[in-house]
């Protein structure tokens, strides 16, 4: 494998680790226990943000460290450290093993590994200098100042990461990933009296940079965030009320994201915390509803080789048809539910224990026409693109609030409004689904999902949707 010879390069060769002596102190240190790990990391990440006409902050950081974990039944031993060393390791070892004693558990089989490549394993942060990134970002400045005389301020950001792990079990198996991750995002103010809109638009996946910095590219994602500022520059107040909604494909699954996906993690439906908690074989949405989290899409932002316990990533499929059918798992909720793992074990760095997460979730696609859907609607809201939004895992209760919305006015889009908000129940809403559109569309690469103080990086996608009656908090009156 690729990635295991490249990791071992970084991690015994030019590291203080010796492979045998690490192998030997990992297999001590998880006798006894029903599962567990050695996680290795190395990462260099950089960003760079251009703001008001020059740039403000540039940084790059290297960061390097370990996570040792030893799993007994419920109970987990977790230690870290930025030392890459075998005094660290085995100062690690005395704190995690505290788990295991007394314990007579027998560690699990290691997960099935791949070698399959879902990405390059290429660093994007030297293969573009310093000098032409800042280019990049004058241009994109200047690009976007030309356009419009009502332009009152550009900013434009760049980020990038390399990532290698290495994962070693107590029974020898060792799994391996390089993750490379780049993202692009411009933000545009403009002003016409003493009403000032912004409009914003991000990009972003498993590549290098030159995608993104290819004119041709960022030219149409400045336009596309202007068009968003001037739209909501002429937009209205939103009406408040029961309505029936049209939710736009690609970023507004974002709701379906936080609404419904983490409901089937499956740490929250072991401990029965998920309002979708016991109800596998039963019907949770509308008939035609098929929901998936997909790690194994090429280049996607949320796209695992493996995940970070070593589990080779895969498609699940959650709901299909409206009936649930299983949940995400990583290995320590897996083997108490008695399933198995579905490669959604996922961790932010060496710091953390893993969880499990979602990796790219989305909503496949229906049989209606977008105009079909939009048609049907007599008065509604359209709403394409959203902003924040916060979500109550144990009742599904959300509240969601739309970057960019328009009214539906006898079937066809009218004004733009301000200051729409969704207001639902996950479960409830994914019934009051009556029309899936044939138009399924990832986002573009934008996505951090976060848990329990971790965020990872996240895809959404979802086709055009008709929901009925759905409550929209508004700001006319």
């Amino acid at each position: 494998m690729a990635d295991l010879a490249r990791t071992d390069d970084i991690f015994f060769n030019r590291a203080d680790l010796d492979l045998d002596q690490t192998e030997r102190l990992v297999a001590e240190s998880l006798n006894g226990a029903d599962d567990g790990e050695l996680f290795l990391e190395y990462r260099q990440s950089e960003s760079l943000a251009f703001d008001d006409g020059r740039l403000k902050t540039a940084a790059f950081d290297t960061s390097q460290g370990f996570g040792l974990r030893a799993i007994a039944g419920e109970a987990r031993g977790f230690a870290f450290a930025s030392d890459l060393s075998l005094n660290a390791i085995r100062r690690a070892a005395k704190t995690v093993t505290a788990v295991t004693d007394g314990h007579s558990g027998s560690l699990a089989a290691a997960p099935a590994a791949t070698n399959r490549a879902l990405y390059i394993e290429d660093n994007p942060l030297e293969a573009v200098d310093f000098a032409a990134k800042v280019k990049i970002l004058q241009d994109i400045d200047s690009y976007a100042r030309g356009l419009d005389p009502r332009v009152k301020q550009v900013s434009a950001s760049l980020a990038g990461t390399w990532q290698a792990v290495q994962i070693l079990r107590g029974d020898g198996a060792r799994t391996a990933d390089i993750r490379p991750l780049v993202r692009l995002n411009i933000s545009v103010v403009v002003g016409d009296g003493d009403r000032m809109e912004t409009g914003g638009y991000g990009a972003g996946g498993r590549v290098l940079y030159d995608h993104y910095l290819d004119p041709t590219t960022w030219r149409g994602h400045v336009d596309e965030a202007l068009r968003i500022a001037l739209t909501n520059l002429d937009s209205v107040a939103a009406p408040a009320g029961e309505m029936d909604v049209v939710l736009g494909p690609g970023w507004p699954g974002v709701m379906l994201h936080e609404a419904v996906g983490h409901g089937l993690e499956g740490d929250f439906n072991r401990k029965e915390t998920s309002t979708f908690s016991g109800l596998v074989g039963e019907r949770v949405a509308a008939k035609g509803v098929t929901v998936i989290d997909d790690g194994t899409l090429p280049d996607r932002r949320g796209s695992l080789t493996i995940d970070d316990e070593g589990t080779a990533s895969q498609r699940n499929v959650l709901i299909e048809d409206g009936i649930l059918v299983g949940y995400m798992q990583d290995r320590q909720n897996a083997r108490l539910m008695g399933v198995p793992a579905t490669g959604n074990g996922r961790r932010q760095s060496h710091r953390h224990h893993p969880m499990p997460r979602m990796t790219n979730t989305f909503m496949a696609a229906g049989a209606h026409d977008p105009e079909e859907i939009l048609k049907s609607v007599k008065n509604g809201l359209y709403a394409v693109n959203f902003g924040g939004g916060q979500v109550d895992i144990v009742s599904g209760k959300f509240v969601f609030s739309a970057s960019e919305a328009y009214l539906i006015e006898d079937g066809k889009i009218g004004p733009a409004v301000k200051g729409a908000t969704l207001i639902g129940n996950g479960p409830d809403v994914m019934k009051r689904i009556s029309m899936i559109g044939n138009d399924l569309a990832l986002d573009d690469g934008i996505g951090t999902c976060g848990k329990d103080g971790q965020g990872v990086p996240v895809g959404v996608g979802q086709p055009t949707l008709r929901i009925d009656g759905l409550t929209v908090g508004g700001t006319q009156v």
